[in-house]
């Protein structure tokens, strides 16, 4: 299981995950049941939603729910003006 400190590590993490490991990665975070599944291969299976439609909903869903289980902000960059402000200098 993957720790995340921010929303962009999600995001970074989540980029090049395959549909088929889409399932298996996300398995520890419980976001989707094994019905979520089970809808999703048959609307690809029908012909109904491309794959990779179903695939970018499911990594914006699976974001949005890690983000609020571990309450995930935007990451923060300090600019050198405020890192400076820090020093002992």
């Amino acid at each position: 299981m993957v720790i995340f400190q921010d929303i962009q590590e999600v995001e970074e993490w989540l980029k090049p995950i395959s549909y088929a490991q889409l399932w298996d990665a996300l398995e520890p975070y419980a976001v989707f049941t094994l019905a979520d599944r089970d809808h999703c291969d048959g609307l690809i299976e029908r012909g109904e939603v491309r794959q990779d439609t179903i695939l970018e909903v499911l990594k914006g869903m699976a974001r949005n729910a890690i983000r609020s289980n571990f309450n995930l902000d935007f990451r923060r960059y300090e600019t050198l003006a405020r890192q400076s402000t820090k020093s002992l200098h």
